[in-house]
């Protein structure tokens, strides 16, 4: 959601402290196939304070029998690291990005056993994606909020999990048919066919 707030938070430059995405990274989202410069102001007026969830997650390249499964079920592609990463490369064309992020947090955040870490992560989660004010807030219902706030008294982590899976059913009903059919995913299949048949 665009907001005119800005983050106090200074930013620093992506491609001084980010390694080159194409050295380790075989997915769509390498940043040499974007316009850097766009990328970054775009990524630069959505800064949050959970900045270190990386742009993508370390994987190795699907086969095609997993990317086709990507299409059988949304599970498979939310339990697969290269679909996450794919289907999160989508959601940033459509500047939803932040639903993605906001799961993965939490998923982070349920690792989590010691308490300061967690009252330390569930505050900047809660400042990153639930705050009204923030511009990476994610849509949620009156209710769910309500239980949040009542949780973020005493941070579990275990907090966000009502908010989590209204966001993964979120992006289950509404960006998962549209992915399914966006030139991302066909080309990233067609790709991985390809590859396939020529071995």
């Amino acid at each position: 959601m665009s907001r005119h707030e800005t983050s106090p938070t200074t930013v620093q430059p992506a491609s001084n402290h980010r390694p080159n995405a194409c050295c380790f990274c075989w997915c769509c989202c390498c940043s040499c196939s974007w316009n850097e410069d766009r990328e970054r102001a775009w990524r630069a007026s959505r800064e949050t304070k959970l900045e270190r969830i990386p742009n993508c997650e370390a994987c190795a390249k699907p086969t095609p029998e997993e990317v086709q499964g990507w299409a059988q079920s949304f599970d498979k592609l939310m339990k697969s690291p290269a679909g996450r990463n794919v289907f999160r490369e989508f959601l940033r064309t459509e500047y939803s990005e932040e639903n993605m992020l906001f799961w993965l947090a939490c998923e982070e955040l349920k690792t989590e056993c010691n308490k300061q870490t967690i009252d330390e992560k569930a505050r900047m989660i809660y400042e990153d994606y639930i705050s009204i004010l923030s511009p990476k807030e994610v849509s949620l219902d009156s209710r769910v909020r309500e239980v949040i706030n009542r949780k973020m008294q005493e941070p579990s982590s275990h907090t966000f999990d009502d908010a989590q899976l209204q966001i993964y059913t979120l992006m289950h009903r509404d960006s998962y048919p549209r992915f399914l059919n966006s030139a991302i995913y066909k080309s990233l299949l067609q790709t991985v066919s390809h590859s396939s048949s020529e071995s």
